[in-house]
């Protein structure tokens, strides 16, 4: 193994660890995971060889991956037809752009910058016209529920009160693990194409170490105050941007999506959250 590969791949063990523990609370074990990611190697060599502009023969994806060509040929990869996204909002996908332009329009919050409560229906904003800007597809009391369910906001008196000041679902486990799929995904991409010098993606982080418990708690309501600023000032300007391409952009150009993040972690010398 080359220095550069023995290099890739102790990061890439570093990087799995909590995965891997994740997996086991779980009750995914690792033969289940070591057939499942045959997949994930055929898939990216698949990627590989149509950017390269290669044919991806069984041959030729079964010696970039190290699958064999039997299990290239049973998984399907090469004939497998691709998800096609149909445009259809569902009540979650929806849920999270309502939540983002409540947060974005002014006359959605009070003095402080903070989301105040909104009626269903009558003068606007309401809750109801925000939905409607949207999608006329869904249902507003259909995203009203999720909300809701996921324990997002809460509706009193013929009014809606956000509860999370970020589309962070407090319930739901699903949802909850499709945002850290869809988070991780995009941050490892980031920093995979930043190694490997294509890109020079926003991938930076504050390190200190030798701290007290009391002083990893002080830091992340520090970092937490630093991320809602932060997420004000980008999502303000995502609204915009979005907004302005859904009138004056032709469909088929509005192909991208983009995504800013924070997290924060603390853990003792043993790797033990703090």
């Amino acid at each position: 193994m080359s220095s550069r590969s023995a290099i890739v791949l102790a990061c890439a063990l570093h990087v799995l660890r909590p995965l891997a523990r994740l997996l086991l609370r779980n009750g995914v074990a690792y033969p289940a995971f070591a057939v499942a990611m045959k997949k994930v190697f055929l898939d990216a060599a698949h990627d590989e060889l149509r950017d390269s502009g290669k044919k991806p023969t069984d041959s030729a994806v079964s010696l970039m991956s190290g699958v064999h060509r039997r299990d290239v040929r049973n998984l399907g990869r090469l004939a497998e037809p691709q998800a096609q996204d149909d445009g259809f909002e569902t009540p979650l996908n929806m849920a999270s752009q309502v939540v983002a332009r409540w947060l974005s329009q002014p006359d959605c919050l009070d003095d402080e910058g903070q989301p105040r409560p909104l009626p269903r229906t009558g003068d606007a904003p309401h809750f109801d016209a925000i939905v409607a800007s949207i999608s006329s597809d869904v249902r507003p009391r259909a995203v009203l529920d999720e909300l809701v369910r996921l324990g997002m906001a809460q509706e009193d008196n013929d009014h809606v009160t956000l509860l999370a000041t970020g589309f962070v679902p407090r319930q739901g486990f699903a949802e909850m693990a499709q945002l850290m799929q869809d988070n991780l995904h995009d941050h490892i991409a980031a920093a995979a194409l930043n190694l490997q010098g294509e890109h020079n993606y926003l991938e930076q982080a504050v390190f200190v170490d030798q701290l007290s418990d009391e002083s990893a708690r002080r830091l992340h309501a520090v970092a937490a105050k630093a991320w809602r600023q932060a997420f004000k000032t980008v999502m303000t300007e995502a609204q915009a941007r979005f907004d302005h391409d859904q009138q004056h952009t032709d469909p088929n150009l509005r192909i991208h999506r983009a995504r800013f993040g924070s997290y924060f972690y603390a853990a003792d010398k043993d790797d033990h959250p703090s």
